[in-house]
């Protein structure tokens, strides 16, 4: 690869395969906004969870104006939209997510978009993976982001499908037939080498009567600690597993079964540049933090291309 290539020169097309981890994929936005500033063309997207719903706004030139609805959010605003759940094989529907997504994106079909673009979802019942390229845009999304446990399952043309995640990520894979210079990988499970510092505490919102029904107070209540920025590690606790829930458990289960399968597949087939977002940028349902997270991907991304543009 040329050094022209690595630096950004403007028309310069790079594939783009974008890992899952929850809100942590918030950062894949800051991550695309450093590509563009530095005049890379992307010319193929793959995308594995909220990887698949970043990749897909981007391949559909939807991004900024979700950036935008994103970074309004506030904690209250995030527990409504995850439309919570008990009679689902999953915590929360995210529907209402979903609504918004398909507002943005239309009827939108994955062969006509501008960029190439590929949903990783997970067959539940063949034990396989799945790459979406064509069909209902936001019908792959649906099916990409539904995080064993907590989103429920999608069911597309007979499959149960689930989180891409589970066996695939980051997808690059599905990038092979891609014309690129750059391969680029993100993945959302880095070190906490360099842990991002803690937010300021948000200001309380305003009470508003029968704002909440009785199912969002009892979810605000024992799913606070979800939303939590304090680590238990990095206060020094002497115990701290006591400080997670089995909802918390279950989460960071996954993440590590994630890292460990984002090596492999790694080694399998290796990125020209990756890109690592540290895992304790933000809990999976930090999803109120959006502002913070983009600008940790960014920094990820800048750090990431001036190493391989000062070793090419």
């Amino acid at each position: 690869m040329t050094g022209e290539a690595s630096t950004g020169v403007p028309g310069t097309k790079i594939a783009l395969a974008l890992g899952a981890g929850g809100a942590r994929g918030y950062a894949h936005i800051g991550v695309i906004q450093e590509l563009h500033e530095r005049g890379f063309e992307i010319s193929g997207i793959s995308g594995s969870s909220m990887g698949a719903l970043v990749g897909g706004l981007e391949a559909a030139g939807a991004l900024d104006e979700f950036a935008l609805w994103a970074t309004s959010l506030t904690q209250r605003a995030v527990l409504r939209l995850l439309d919570p759940t008990w009679t689902s094989p999953g915590f929360f529907r995210a529907e209402k997510i979903l609504d918004v997504v398909r507002e943005l994106l239309g009827d939108v079909a994955i062969e006509d978009l501008p960029i190439p673009f590929t949903a990783v979802a997970t067959d539940l019942i063949a034990g396989k993976s799945v790459w979406l390229q064509n069909g209902s845009l936001a019908s792959a999304i649906r099916a990409s982001i539904a995080i064993p446990g907590m989103i429920s399952p999608h069911v597309l043309n007979g499959r149960v499908l689930a989180d891409g995640g589970v066996l695939d990520l980051p997808a690059v894979a599905p990038l092979a037939g891609v014309h690129a210079e750059l391969r680029v990988a993100v993945t959302l499970s880095g070190g906490d080498e360099r842990r991002a510092p803690a937010p300021p505490e948000p200001e309380p919102e305003p009470r508003e009567p029968r704002v909440t029904t009785e199912w969002l107070n009892r979810l605000l209540r024992s799913t606070s600690a979800l939303f939590s920025t304090d680590d238990p590690e990095v206060a020094g606790q002497p115990d701290p597993a006591a400080k997670l829930t089995s909802f918390e458990v279950m989460n960071r289960t996954i993440e590590v079964m994630q890292s460990q399968l984002a090596r492999m597949q790694l080694a399998a087939h290796p990125p020209d540049v990756l890109i690592e977002v540290p895992r304790s940028v933000s809990r999976s349902l930090d999803f109120h933090r959006a502002t913070e997270v983009i600008e940790v991907g960014r920094r990820c991304a800048a750090e990431a291309l001036d190493a391989y543009a000062h070793t090419n």
